[in-house]
């Protein structure tokens, strides 16, 4: 367990170079594990820690060098997104309700023990925030992309109007993550500090979390502070 722990950091502290070795080793496999990474990131509400904006940075960057045909790793992980989307909306439709209505209990089922509260309820206002542009927005947003499509189902928001959301944001996402890595991927500054960079990315991605749990945090405390002073 330790072995496989230290193996999957140390993809995440050299995605260049684990992507890299794995097309050489596996040729177009790699297409195969990008679309499953995605798909798992978006779809499955309980793996919010796997790379999204990073990942497709580096492939972008990756497939500018001639490893990979850019637009068909492009198309293939922005239905990735899609499908994501679409399955983690339906999971939501299903147990949703009965997650936001009351605690785990003992009967509780594997996903809903799984689920991180917290998470979902940063997600729930982020989506009360913006509405059905949540879809969109918190594609760019880390771990809240992978909780605003649940969101989304439990509160029965209308699929065809969900879809619509969904392909908008799954095309800006990857189009412009991807393009990014494409277009700056390989300037010798980049290249020569992408670890930095790749970090800068994720803090720079993190910012609205940061700024929506302050904001939640100031809210907190003037709700305690008028109840206190009634």
């Amino acid at each position: 367990m330790h072995e496989l722990l230290d193996a999957f950091l140390a993809m995440f502290r050299d995605l260049p170079g684990f992507l890299d070795g794995f097309i050489q080793e596996y040729g177009v496999g790699v297409y195969v594990l990008l679309f499953l990474i995605i798909f798992a990131e978006t779809g499955l509400v309980v793996t919010p820690f796997l790379p999204g904006d990073s990942l497709l940075f580096t492939v972008g960057a990756l497939a500018a060098r001639g490893s990979m045909n850019v637009w068909a790793i492009t198309f293939a992980l922005i239905v990735a997104a899609i499908l994501g989307d679409a399955v983690n909306y339906h999971a939501g439709k299903f147990i949703g309700p009965r997650v936001f209505s009351r605690e785990i209990s003992e009967n509780a089922t594997l996903l809903e023990r799984l689920l991180n509260r917290k998470h979902l309820e940063r997600a729930h206002a982020f989506f009360e925030k913006y509405g059905g542009k949540a879809v969109v927005l918190g594609r760019f947003v880390p771990i809240v992309r992978t909780f605003v499509p649940f969101v989304a189902g439990a509160g029965a928001m209308n699929y065809g109007r969900f879809v619509w959301f969904n392909i908008t944001g799954a095309v800006l996402w990857v189009g412009l993550c991807v393009g990014a890595g494409w277009f700056f991927g390989n300037i010798p500054f980049v290249k020569e500090h992408f670890e930095a960079v790749i970090v800068g990315i994720i803090v720079v991605s993190l910012i609205p979390v940061g700024i929506e749990y302050v904001n939640a945090r100031r809210a907190a405390s003037r709700e305690k502070e008028q109840v206190a002073g009634k």
